[in-house]
């Protein structure tokens, strides 16, 4: 069970995990054994499962953007599960959602510019048993991650 303290502790670890205990301890006015132990219970409870980071896809020249709502293809004979799984392994494709309402996957794909994002989009999702249809939306502005 989480309690206010170790929601402090994740909000601030999802602002920069790279923060030191010390620094935590500092910012949060705890002291350093106990934001240690907290963390690594957070760890072990499962609430914290990874520390990652946030590029710069600009710099790594994946700076396009497209969020896809696709259809599933009911009557294809293959999982909507499995579709979206497939869908996970294309390079470019950053996350995917099996969602509710007009459409039933939504998944983010970065690339170099739009004709690479449509190529992933036209030669590589559409081309996976189960995908009906895709709505493609470009991302102007990214306002948080």
């Amino acid at each position: 069970m989480m309690d206010k303290k170790d929601s402090l502790i994740i909000d601030s670890l999802k602002e920069n995990s790279r923060k030191s205990v010390k620094e935590l301890a500092k910012e949060l006015g705890m002291p350093r054994t106990t934001v240690f132990d907290r963390i690594k219970k957070l760890e072990t409870d499962g609430f914290i499962k990874k520390y990652t980071i946030v590029p710069d896809y600009e710099k790594l020249n994946l700076g396009t953007t497209s969020m896809v709502l696709i259809t599933y293809d009911y009557k294809s004979g293959i999982d909507q599960n499995e579709v979206a799984k497939q869908i996970a392994k294309i390079p470019g494709v950053e996350e995917v959602y099996i969602i509710t309402g007009t459409f039933d996957i939504i998944i983010k794909v970065r690339g170099e510019n739009l004709k690479k994002i449509g190529e992933t989009i036209l030669d590589r999702v559409r081309g996976i048993r189960g995908v009906a249809a895709t709505l493609s939306c470009l991302v102007f502005r990214t306002v948080k991650e």
